[in-house]
This record gives C-alpha cells, sequence and structure tokens, in this order.
C-alpha cells in the first residue's frame, strides 16, 4: 500500500509524528480486509492488538511517498503476528512485529479453518 505523507502526519519539523507508522501499518491491515471483500470487522469477532515491537530506522518527511508492506509471521486459531514495514523507495523507515488476538464477544476467540485461511489469503 502506498502512502502520501501530509502535513497532518508529521511534527512542527516535518517529520512524521511517530505515532503515525502505526496508523500507515493498521490503514495496510485494514486495506487487506477490504481489498478481499470484509471489513476488519467480520465472522463475528475482530482483531485486537496484544503487543508489538517498533523500530524507528530513519524519519519519513512532509511529501514523501511511503510503501508499507506487510507479511504473516504466524497464525493460530486465536493469534496473528505480523512484521509490517514501511519503505521510502527501497529504504527500510520503520519496522513492527504486532500480535493481534481473534476476539469474539469480548474474549478471545478461535478462528474457523476458514476463516484462517481467507486471512493467509488475504496476507499473501
Amino acid at each position: 500500500m502506498n502512502i502520501r505523507v501530509y502535513y497532518e502526519d508529521t511534527d512542527m519539523g516535518g517529520i512524521v509524528y511517530h505515532a503515525n507508522y502505526l496508523k500507515f501499518c493498521e490503514r495496510d491491515r485494514s486495506e487487506k480486509f477490504f481489498q478481499s471483500g470484509v471489513t476488519p470487522h467480520f465472522e463475528g469477532g475482530e482483531f485486537v492488538a496484544v503487543s508489538l515491537q517498533a523500530d524507528f530506522k530513519a524519519p519519513a518527511q512532509l511529501g514523501d511517498l511511503l510503501e508499507v508492506k506487510t507479511e504473516i509471521l504466524s497464525l493460530s486459531r486465536s493469534v496473528l503476528t505480523l512484521d509490517q514495514k514501511v519503505f521510502k523507495e527501497d529504504k527500510l523507515l520503520f519496522d513492527m512485529q504486532i500480535k493481534l488476538g481473534f476476539v469474539k464477544e469480548g474474549k478471545l476467540g478461535r478462528m474457523t479453518e476458514d476463516t484462517q485461511e481467507k486471512i493467509q489469503s488475504m496476507f499473501s
């Protein structure tokens, strides 16, 4: 997914505010669902962030065109772990591993095998 850096994404110095990298990654995850014809809230559940590890490698600036890439690290009946990277051209700016729990009715749920296959196809 490509994202242009707008003024609203930056701090006073024109550099992307650190929390916005998380938003960029969230947009890419959501877009994977939308492209598959569903919303991130589907089949009676949704994914919520359980934990994440983020590494800021280099800053993005106002006007930059960024690319967000997402791949599955692991997928179980209840947890989806992704690696998400933000690039400017070929330069890695941000790298994050995020663990998402599948929640149904306010507690950790279990995905069906069909749902797991759909998830796998969305992120491949």
